[in-house]
């Protein structure tokens, strides 16, 4: 393989700062707007380089993480300790306070198509099984 083409931008990349990226939730098209790299070369990058696929996939599997997390939350409900300012002997105070967050059937609607799609998809698949059979009346059969 020659050595012709521009130089490799990779030995210029910060790999923490590829992973804080993902976790932000950045898409494959971002992170290589962010890289000043084309999608293809970071697709290449991806198979050259174990270790930035690994800052890739580490940051995305935190970030979805979290995302799963809150999902759950919202579908099935929590309790928060929020802090809000209350007038006190006069005195304007933060004061923490326990809130609750009633379950939210689109969250669990969205949980359950996809992790239970067998039961709860939108789309059923319905099969019938045996055959039809058609059959046809000779005209003197007819009756008039």
């Amino acid at each position: 393989m020659s050595n012709a083409g521009r130089p490799t931008k990779y030995n210029n990349i910060d790999l923490e700062k590829v992973t804080k990226l993902c976790r932000l939730g950045v898409t494959d098209k971002e992170l290589s707007d962010f890289l000043d790299i084309s999608e293809a070369t970071l697709n290449n990058w991806k198979k050259e380089y174990p270790e930035f696929l690994e800052s890739i996939k580490k940051g995305k599997v935190i970030s979805d993480g979290e995302v799963v997390n809150s999902l759950y939350k919202r579908a099935t409900g929590y309790t928060a300790i929020e802090e809000k300012p209350m007038l006190i002997n006069g005195e304007l105070e933060m004061v923490q306070t326990k809130k609750q967050y009633p379950p939210d059937s689109t969250a669990c609607f969205f949980w359950l198509k996809n992790r239970r799609k067998e039961n709860w998809r939108d789309k059923q698949d319905i099969s019938v099984d045996g055959g039809v059979n058609i059959v046809y009346a000779k005209d003197e059969d007819k009756e008039l």
